[in-house]
């Protein structure tokens, strides 16, 4: 039986967002330093999503935030 999540890519740049919010990842690292905080049996599912979307590995993790929405302190 399959119990790999189905990672689509508003949910992987959702996953992004939170651990940033988070602290547990920064902007400027690249999108692999995700794999920490997603399951083994997982992450294949979820690097077919980012190729799917033309993201690679390298890149940063701020791409896959898009527009942030800034509050004044």
């Amino acid at each position: 039986m399959d119990t790999a999540v189905k990672y689509d890519i508003e949910v992987i740049k959702e996953e992004a967002r939170l651990l940033v919010n988070k602290g547990l990842v920064h902007r400027q690292q690249p999108i692999y330093a995700l794999c920490k905080y997603i399951p083994d049996r997982d992450w294949v599912c979820f690097e077919l999503e980012l190729e799917k979307n033309e993201f690679l590995l390298r890149d940063r993790v701020i791409d896959l935030l898009g527009c942030e929405n800034w509050e004044d302190d």
